[in-house]
């Protein structure tokens, strides 16, 4: 039995055009075949949309190792202290940095500073979150939180930023994909690894079991973690680096062929 970890954005599903079909069949036989299935995402878990959830996987970590999931139960949900969350949010502004604020209910970001001008992708997260979105007006001091995403802008001096951050916070940067002008901002000593490790120990399952699959920066940890490491076609060139293997782009069932490769579906 292994234990595969799956990235969400540009390994199972795009943002526009969601879960390929053969991409949500492979999975579901993936655990069809006794093995373990999880949704390995840097996106809090309030952001993972119906789609996805609706696979089924056996477990979640989302929010880049914050939060942790397994048949349903809530095993691990590491918070921010919600002054530093805000505290945090003042140190992004005063250097030009846009605040995109994450939790496991809810994502809280200001329409008329995070705009489809930052992201073009900025309103279809607002219409995933739905419900979920929340200002950060009015939440200064109360943001139930996970991680940041902090938007560089032009002008910006991400560097200062982040030195003033060091203590409380270490930084994912991005060099490619939708993610390209942003720094994911996470707690200390968290990371997609320690969140496949806790699933592992929590599960019982050895590490030498363990498979996972992913295309952009946030996925680097748990590249240097899981014993097979499978990048995406369309990856970055440090995933490529580290990968054992290479399959197809995510929208040419890269998933299902390199699942058929290792023999674990048919």
């Amino acid at each position: 039995m292994k234990a595969v970890f799956f990235d969400a954005d540009g390994t199972i599903a795009d943002i526009k055009k969601g879960v390929p079909d053969n991409t949500r069949k492979a999975i579901r036989d993936l655990m069809a075949n006794g093995h373990l299935a999880f949704l390995c995402t840097g996106r809090s878990w309030s952001f993972v949309p119906e789609e996805i959830r609706s696979i089924g996987f056996t477990g979640i970590v989302a929010g880049a190792g914050t939060y942790l999931s397994y048949g349903g139960k809530v095993l691990h949900d590491k918070e921010l202290d919600c002054e530093l969350a805000w505290t945090a949010a003042c140190i992004l502004r005063k250097y030009g940095l846009i605040p995109v604020m994450e939790g496991t209910n809810y994502m809280y970001f200001d329409e008329d500073e995070y705009t489809d001008e930052v992201d073009w992708f900025c309103s279809l997260t607002k219409k995933i979150l739905g419900e979920r979105y929340r200002s950060i007006t009015g939440y200064e001091h109360s943001m139930h939180i996970n991680k940041i995403s902090a938007k560089v802008m032009p002008g910006s001096d991400p560097e200062k930023a982040l030195e003033e951050l060091a203590p409380y916070l270490e930084p994912i940067r991005h060099d490619s994909g939708m993610g390209s002008k942003t720094i994911e901002l996470l707690p200390l000593g968290y990371s997609k690894a320690s969140g496949i490790a806790m699933m592992c120990e929590e599960l019982s399952v050895p590490m030498e079991d363990t498979v996972c699959f992913g295309d952009s920066n946030n996925d680097l940890s748990m590249f240097r973690t899981a014993a097979l490491k499978i990048a995406m076609g369309n990856s970055s060139e440090r995933i490529l680096k580290l990968a054992d293997y290479v399959t197809v782009n995510w929208d040419d069932d890269g998933i299902g062929k390199a699942l058929r490769k290792f023999g674990l579906i048919r």
